[in-house]
């Protein structure tokens, strides 16, 4: 009957299905997916390696396992984690804050998130750091 008269079961989310048009153009825009990921593996080698090589940062996730796009982080002295927090937040560095059962920090770095976001934080990291250690 459905068929017969043209019908279906449920609207479709069209504004979600708009919103996911828009989001792959933009994708397409910055060169597609390889060079998305291309990209995103950049910014997350960048700031894994930044934490990696620091005696102020560390990251406890084994390689194998490291995501691209949330990088979790604590200071070697957590008394300082407020401090890094309000400090990063006053270079426009938002939402650093890790997980209520894990703390620490975590670095969301999306898709939409430039290559020029991770550098400034990784300045604002290594600024800090030497400040505090």
């Amino acid at each position: 009957r459905q068929v017969k008269y043209g019908s279906m079961y449920n609207t479709p989310p069209t504004y979600a299905i708009y919103l996911a048009g828009l989001v792959f153009d933009w994708l397409m825009a910055q060169g597609g997916l390889n060079a998305m990921a291309a990209m995103n593996a950049r910014k997350a080698n960048s700031l894994y390696d930044y934490i990696d090589q620091s005696d102020f940062y560390h990251n406890s996730v084994a390689v194998a396992h490291r995501s691209w796009m949330n990088i979790p982080f604590t200071l070697s002295e957590p008394s300082l984690d407020a401090a890094f927090l309000a400090e990063a937040k006053q270079q426009q560095l938002l939402a650093l804050k890790g997980h209520r059962s894990i703390g620490g920090m975590r670095a969301s770095i999306y898709n939409a998130m430039p290559e020029a976001g991770v550098a400034a934080l990784i300045a604002f990291m290594t600024e800090f750091a030497q400040r505090h250690q």
